[in-house]
């Protein structure tokens, strides 16, 4: 899983908007970032960033499940999928995790499905290291975690009886590439599910950062999905893979006031925010709370999930 750009590089950089200040006190200049600035998610520049510490993507995970109030977790929907498609998913051998993060699937998946072997692949060194960490509690696991690059999977061909790459394609600006790769390592009989969010997801938040100014053109960012979302998952998979299931499902999350919600937005690398609110959630609810009476936000995602099996004949597109 490759997600912030700390409040020192923003500043360097010289990008952000202040929010709206009272007639009395001066605007200050608006800098030249934000709608010019490259797609954070396609940023290579930005990865060591975005994903460098692990704890950003655990409070940003936290701050998103604690208001989460309506869709399956993701990874027991995965484990249904399976359940459900492949031929044998009570002997599977090998399954391949790609962009596993902190390893919160691979280790349901190895619960739940019990493979012989689960391979959790990320590119972020930090990450690996708390999957390997919280792996430890499962006794005698059969889950290892390697550092990788998901266009040049580090499996042999015909490898992995099951491949799983849930929110890590839009981080690919060659997401066809990476299905390519899943075709490569997938068994005969194999099976993958893909995972992604639609374009338009969170866009109550967006509203919400520019209706107090934080980032006036919140709402007219690129969406962090465009590369791989819900719109063209099925298409980027059926460049490989031969697509046998489409799975939609809403998920709805309520954040209880401007502190709850301040926790996920600061971590959040498509808004322009005002240098020292970027990562720093207290100054950021403050900010908020400053601006626009403290009241809950409900915001929405499109999951979208696609089950697909190597061609006919064995061979990848």
């Amino acid at each position: 899983m490759w997600c912030c750009w700390p409040t020192g590089a923003r500043r360097a950089a010289g990008c952000g908007r202040s929010p709206p200040r009272s007639p009395d006190r001066p605007a200050p200049p608006v800098r030249g970032c934000g709608m010019n600035e490259p797609n954070p998610f396609l940023d290579p520049a930005r990865q060591s960033e975005l994903y460098g510490h692990a704890s950003r993507l655990a409070g940003r995970t936290t701050a998103l499940m604690r208001a989460k109030t309506a869709g399956h977790p993701v990874p027991e929907t995965i484990v249904s999928l399976v359940q459900t498609h492949h031929t044998r998913p009570d002997r599977l051998g090998v399954v391949l995790d790609i962009g596993c993060g902190r390893g919160t699937s691979s280790l349901v998946i190895a619960e739940q499905l019990r493979p012989r072997r689960v391979v959790g692949l990320d590119a972020a060194p930090s990450l690996l290291a708390q999957a390997r960490e919280r792996a430890k509690d499962l006794p005698d696991s059969t889950v290892e975690f390697v550092e990788g690059d998901f266009h040049d999977l580090p499996l042999p061909d015909g490898s992995s009886d099951v491949v799983v790459a849930a929110f890590c394609l839009y981080h690919s600006p060659r997401p066809q590439d990476v299905v390519g790769q899943i075709a490569r390592v997938l068994a005969p009989g194999g099976l993958a599910v893909l995972v992604t969010k639609g374009l338009d997801s969170y866009q109550e938040m967006d509203q919400l950062v520019a209706a107090t100014g934080l980032d006036p053109r919140a709402a007219r960012h690129e969406s962090l999905y465009t590369a791989a979302h819900s719109g063209n998952l099925a298409d980027v998979a059926a460049s490989s893979l031969d697509v046998i299931a489409v799975l939609d499902e809403e998920h709805v999350f309520t954040f209880d006031g401007h502190d709850h919600t301040a926790q996920y937005l600061a971590t959040n690398p498509k808004y322009d925010l005002a240098p020292g609110l970027y990562g720093d959630p207290g100054a950021l609810a403050a900010t908020l709370h400053e601006f626009l009476p403290d009241q809950p936000l409900t915001t929405r995602s499109r999951i979208t999930f696609v089950v697909a099996q190597p061609k006919e004949g064995g061979e990848p597109a």
